[in-house]
């Protein structure tokens, strides 16, 4: 495979952060391309409520252009698509079943599948909810990238058909998510979009120790919060926050609560884009707990996990501010040596690489 390669991605979004997380994600794996002399075309469906939110319209690493549907995107993209090295096709995509099969009609030189949502993807698949990938389609991939790892790569070849699934973890822009500064203004923050699945969880540990705690300051940001949630005196809120602010808002905090998805948390080895962010702020994580988590961040030395309401309390009123700093750093230093979008990248192409080879190899076994 050819050093520079030449790229085509189909995302949910790039231009906009607005409501998800995975903008972040591609930004700071784009970058990492960008860095290393490859070239992308990130195509995007143009969406209202996109449209109406956009962050980023004229990212300066990688081209951006919109289409308005499966017809749309064949009339004015399919010479791209064909002559590029790999088109990549993202989980959450609009009419992402028939944008599949008809990117596979026109025999891309390889074909992958980048799941920023895995266990969220295989647990609709469970039930048979075909709205983004069909499993039908799981052996047209010529690699699956999983936002998952270790246990769910075994199931995803093994059960569910997979040809070739690599782990492809979510990664921070060290660049542009570093400490700023700034002083302290909240002893605990929560940055995620309102999920009725990880509220109950934001109930146990942050509201309920802002109930106990009304002294120490709070913060809750991401849109689509229900308006009947009765939050504490002392707990901000915020609607939306852009990526450009992310690092002001970890470095003005003690602690960031990172809270994970429910159909994450069963499968395990799924790290939230927001670790790696809070983590290259050098702000200390406290965490709910997840199988694997402790393979990203030692608890207790770079991380602190918390099962329940007393925990939380105790780190906010116990924990020393050399304790704290030590845990901070400790993340911190994971995460630039581990998880960053250069990274990340070079693991792409590497993976890139593989696919291309297992799939010249089958070639050459099926014509003899």
């Amino acid at each position: 495979m050819k050093r520079s390669l030449d790229l085509v991605i189909l995302g949910l979004s790039l231009s906009s952060s607005w409501g998800n997380g995975h903008a972040t994600t591609y930004r700071a794996l784009l970058r990492g391309l960008h860095a290393r002399g490859h070239s992308v075309l990130f195509l995007e469906r143009d969406v209202p409520w996109y449209a109406a939110q956009r962050d980023l319209p004229d990212p300066d690493f990688c081209e951006l252009s919109f289409y308005e549907g499966v017809d749309d995107l064949l009339v004015r993209f399919s010479r791209r698509l064909h002559a590029a090295d790999a088109v990549i096709i993202g989980s959450y995509i609009p009419e992402g079943v028939g944008i599949i099969d008809a990117i596979a009609g026109q025999h891309p030189q390889l074909l992958c599948f980048y799941d920023i949502d895995t266990p969220v993807t295989l647990a609709k698949l469970d039930r048979n909810d075909e709205e983004y990938l069909a499993v039908r389609q799981m052996p047209l991939f010529d690699i699956y990238f999983s936002f998952s790892g270790d246990e769910v790569i075994d199931q995803l070849e093994r059960r569910y058909g997979a040809t070739y699934a690599e782990p492809l973890y979510c990664s921070v822009d060290e660049r542009a998510y570093r400490n700023t500064g700034e002083a302290i203004h909240w002893d605990l923050g929560y940055l995620g979009t309102y999920s009725p699945d990880r509220q109950p969880i934001l109930e146990k540990l942050l509201i309920g120790p802002a109930r106990l705690l009304p002294q120490m300051r709070f913060v809750v940001a991401g849109p689509n919060y229900p308006s009947d949630i009765e939050w504490p005196a002392n707990v901000s809120r915020i609607e939306h926050l852009a990526p450009a602010d992310h690092p002001s808002f970890y470095s003005r905090q003690k602690f960031t609560l990172n809270i994970t998805r429910s159909d994450m948390a069963a499968a395990g080895w799924s790290p939230s884009v927001r670790l790696f962010e809070a983590a290259a702020c050098g702000t200390p994580i406290i965490s709910d707990y997840w199988r694997g988590l402790e393979e990203f961040f030692p608890a207790g030395k770079a991380i602190i996990i918390a099962h329940g309401l007393n925990e939380v309390v105790a780190a906010l009123t116990n924990l020393s501010s050399e304790k704290r700093t030590h845990i901070a750093e400790a993340a911190r230093h994971i995460v630039l040596d581990r998880h960053t979008g250069m990274r990340r990248a070079r693991q792409f192409i590497a993976a890139l690489s593989t696919g291309r080879q297992r799939k010249d190899q089958e070639v050459q076994r099926v014509s003899i």
